[in-house]
């Protein structure tokens, strides 16, 4: 499927020179700027120089202060405290990091992660229990529980309260919770809304560190857990999500706790980034809760002694080679169920074996969603009867509201825009399927139905100079909202060198050229392009990369994709 070309809009011209003066820097990065909504010197200094002071006071977020005062209490009267995280690595992350710093003041705490088979997703019945069995009188949930109405409520029958730290979209009814820390509540005046779960937890310790004497320099030593969660859980990087990761990140290349530090190759840690993150180490620390029990990913993370931490990655890879060859052999099985069941000309892809692994279907979701560029649901077999499924949707299309719109068929659902998890009884799968495929139907645009590449901006080769490469390398850490830069250059043409990669030779480097300006460009999956490369001129679409080896920095292109003027 040909990918779809968007260029973003171009900006106020006023807007652009007016900034580029007050930074005196070309136009181009002027132009960036603008698009992301950084219009201002002061905005600019905080995008390209953010401080710790940038980050906003804990208690503008509602309910920060019950919360401190029912931890404090809990800690004055010796109560034992059960902090309680979901299996993936936001929950982790957060559990890690609300553990940690209560632990280094207080002794009465543990740790509760539900099992991904046994209790699912969130808030369970069986963690209330095995907390009144332990005599937990106060849980602290993260990346949790801003929808466990039933659960908190039997949790106060039991005795136990509840502080429920989230970031995802609360319900018209709020649980009957001590304190919920939500910047998503309507009545919530914090000034940002996209907080990762780890961060909504970073910001009550943040609060709370005071009360107890520990420093500033200590609550922010917690900072590398939270840029893993900032990265794995793609909020937007923007305003303090872009300072919490652009610290987390400076300490996960100098000095992380030794869980993470065992995941970092020695020679990714100066040049670490968002994309190793997201691609590298947290698959790691997912694999523990897909296959087997995710308080591994806590015990890694919490170690203190690198050669435990060495054994629990050890066999925490072990676990994600596993998961490798269980979401290869079920993504077969569903790509060829959707053949075989004739959904190709559907809106909506729905696929359902009761024995694929409901560690993995949301990977297998992704993975279809790519070769079919479709909202996508994989289903499995849950427990009570009922079925499981992870959702994943398309640039724009929200995968949540349309699974809000099917509720009546459901008994369990939550998630974000683009990736959400539901269960169901069995016997409405049929009519939820039906009424899915319809509401995607309706609510689908023609142009959601096509991958789209979007273009920050058209430019020649010539204005391409090692400023601008380290300019652009500023802007970092990038993600959503804050994307890596992407350019296209019309009429390129092969610049004469040329070297297949890759074990099978499917990825490509080989020099560009136009207007006398010759540039090296990786390509990675086009090796079969070669010739195409080397016949006719093309339009490029790329990003800039600058890499440090042995001392020297190497300047390139990273294509992201290319039309060739064949007809010509």
């Amino acid at each position: 499927m040909e990918n779809r070309w968007v260029l973003k809009p171009i900006p106020n011209a006023q807007e652009v020179e007016l900034l580029q003066n007050q930074l005196s820097v070309p136009q181009l990065i002027a132009t960036l700027l603008v698009q992301r909504n950084i219009n201002s010197f002061d905005l600019a200094r905080k995008f390209f120089k953010p401080q710790l002071s940038d980050l906003y006071d804990p208690f503008l977020m509602k309910d920060m202060d019950l919360a401190v005062k029912r931890i404090l209490q809990a800690v004055e009267n010796q109560e034992n405290i059960l902090v309680y995280g979901d299996y993936d690595v936001d929950g982790t992350t957060s559990v890690t990091l609300m553990y940690l710093f209560l632990t280094s003041f207080y002794k009465n705490v543990s740790y509760y992660i539900p099992d991904r088979y046994d209790e699912g997703y969130g808030i369970s019945f069986k963690g209330i229990d095995f907390a009144h069995d332990n005599d937990f009188s106060l849980i602290i949930s993260l990346d949790c529980g801003i929808k466990a109405n039933e659960q908190v409520t039997y949790a106060k029958q039991k005795g136990i309260d509840f502080i429920i730290c989230d970031h995802h979209l609360p319900s018209e009814i709020l649980p009957e919770a001590v304190a919920i820390l939500d910047p998503k509540r309507l009545d919530c005046d914090y000034p940002y809304n996209y907080l990762s779960g780890c961060g909504v937890g970073f910001k009550l310790i943040q609060a709370l560190a005071p009360k107890v004497g520990i420093t500033d320099d200590e609550v922010y030593s917690y900072l590398d857990l939270v840029a893993v969660s900032i990265a794995a859980d793609i909020v937007p990087l923007t305003d303090e999500n872009k300072t919490l990761a652009h610290f987390g990140i400076e300490i996960l290349r100098e000095n992380p706790r030794i869980g993470l530090k065992v995941m970092i190759a020695e020679e990714q840690k100066k040049q670490l980034s968002i994309s190793n993150i997201v691609f590298q180490m947290a698959p790691k620390i997912n694999a523990a809760g897909r296959i087997e029990h995710a308080s591994k990913a806590v015990e890694l993370l919490i170690s203190d002694n690198e050669m435990n931490a060495r054994g629990f990655i050890y066999a925490i890879n072990e676990l994600n080679t596993t998961r490798k060859e269980i979401d290869a052999d079920i993504t077969e099985q569903a790509l060829n169920q959707v053949v075989k069941s004739e959904q190709i000309d559907n809106f909506s892809t729905i696929v359902y074996n009761p024995t694929w692994h409901k560690g993995v279907i949301g990977i297998v979701a992704s993975r279809l969603t790519e070769v079919y560029y479709k909202p996508t649901l994989v289903f499995t077999e849950g427990s009570d009867n009922e079925l499981v499924a992870s959702a994943r949707s398309v640039k724009d299309f929200d995968i949540y509201q349309m699974i809000d719109n099917c509720s009546e068929f459901l008994t369990k659902y939550g998630g974000h825009t683009f990736a959400a998890g539901l269960s169901l009884k069995k016997e409405n799968f049929d009519s939820f399927k039906r009424k899915f495929e319809e509401q995607v139907r309706q609510n689908i645009s023609h142009t959601q139905t096509i991958p789209v590449v979007e273009i920050d901006a058209e430019i020649e080769f010539s204005e391409l100079n090692a400023k601008m490469y380290q300019l652009v390398g500023k802007m970092q850490p990038f993600g959503p909202d804050n994307m890596t830069p992407i350019f296209l250059t019309k009429n390129v043409s092969f610049g004469g060198n040329q070297k297949l990669m890759g074990k099978n030779n499917e990825h490509l480097r080989l020099t560009v050229f136009k207007d006398k300006s010759v540039i090296e460009a990786t390509a990675f999956g086009m090796g079969h392009l070669v010739k195409k490369f080397k016949k006719y001129a093309f339009d490029l679409v790329y990003s800039l990369d600058e890499s440090h080896w042995q001392g020297k920095i190497y300047y390139r292109l990273m294509i992201k994709d290319v039309k060739f003027h064949e007809d010509e």
